[in-house]
């Protein structure tokens, strides 16, 4: 490919990705452009380094097979300048434990959540949704066919990371603590009960 060809590429791929506002698939942008994916994957790799420079305030970002342009973090100052303090959403320890069984159990129901929780957690979902971290992602096959629930793009975005496969792991030994912790706990509960 020439370069000039390789530079209205790199337009055409930036324009769609500021239009757009959203993470879009690698597939999309291949069959809009009639590029292979291969080609098109080379060209983004090239796109996300030169956005690295401090001469530019946007980056692009990675999500599974998706791809977006975003504000850098460094630039949040200015940006506070001319726009409305945005409202922060807050993560409650609630929030953040729900979260969690929901991105390492994916997709749940509400009801497994629940079980696994020992509470409700009806206000939980209401909130995550809302902040657009969690969505309905289908219906079990079941009597009542439950909602079954998965982290969103937005998820992703906020815990920096590119896929679900980058969620951090527990070590054996940690998962036996927290179990140990757990039982210890249950019987303390029901030795007060």
């Amino acid at each position: 490919m020439e370069e000039s060809e390789k530079m209205l590429l790199f337009a055409k791929v930036e324009a769609i990705l500021f239009t757009m506002g959203e993470a879009v698939e690698l597939s999309r942008l291949s069959e809009a452009l009639s590029v292979p994916k291969e080609e098109l994957k080379v060209l983004l790799q090239e796109m996300s380094i030169e956005y690295q420079k401090d001469s530019h305030g946007i980056m692009l970002i990675s999500l599974e097979d998706s791809y977006q342009l975003c504000t850098k973090s460094s630039m949040y100052e200015a940006i506070l300048q001319i726009t409305h303090v945005p409202k922060k959403q807050v993560l409650t320890e609630v929030l953040l434990e729900t979260l969690s069984i929901v991105a390492y159990k994916q997709p749940i129901t509400r009801a497994e959540i629940e079980a696994i929780r020992g509470v409700s957690c009806e206000h939980a979902m209401y909130k995550l949704t809302e902040y657009h971290l969690v969505e309905e992602v289908g219906r079990l096959d079941a009597p009542g066919r439950p909602i079954l629930f998965g982290t969103t793009e937005d998820f992703l975005r906020s815990f920096g990371l590119a896929s679900l496969s980058e969620l951090p792991t527990i070590a054996p030994e940690k998962l036996e603590d927290f179990k140990q912790e757990a039982e210890e706990e249950l019987s303390l509960q029901v030795g007060t009960s």
